[in-house]
């Protein structure tokens, strides 16, 4: 069975760091570009980062940019997203997600496996 799970979520103070974490297992991702999405409550799933499959390229939504970086560890099948200066207005589920295809991707149709989610709670 293929599980991505997330972990790392939490509170935060405004201007703080917060480090997501997303394992897969059940089989490997290598071959497959990455990403990470995010819904606030009451609102539809927004793209936030991607990441192609060996890491080559990276793109952002432009309400996180120059503050969270995606990275992947393909040896241990693992992405991460390092968030940072952050705001109340990333208060979210944040989830990570596996693209069908191996160059990155912005698009929710284009990602075939969901993990559960995990809350960021950013406080002013």
């Amino acid at each position: 069975q293929v599980q991505l799970v997330e972990s790392g979520g939490g509170e935060a103070q405004a201007g703080g760091s917060l480090r997501l974490s997303c394992a897969a297992s059940g089989r490997t991702f290598g071959n497959n570009a990455m990403g990470w999405f995010r819904q606030a409550l009451g609102k539809e799933r927004k793209f936030i980062a991607t990441i192609s499959w060996n890491g080559g390229v990276t793109l952002y939504a432009d309400s996180v940019k120059g503050r969270f970086t995606i990275s992947r560890d393909n040896a241990k099948n693992t992405v991460s997203l390092q968030m940072n200066s952050l705001k109340p207005e990333d208060t979210a589920v944040y989830y990570c997600a596996a693209c069908r295809y191996i160059s990155s991707s912005t698009l929710p149709n284009d990602y075939t496996y969901w993990g559960q989610g995990t809350q960021v709670t950013v406080s002013s």
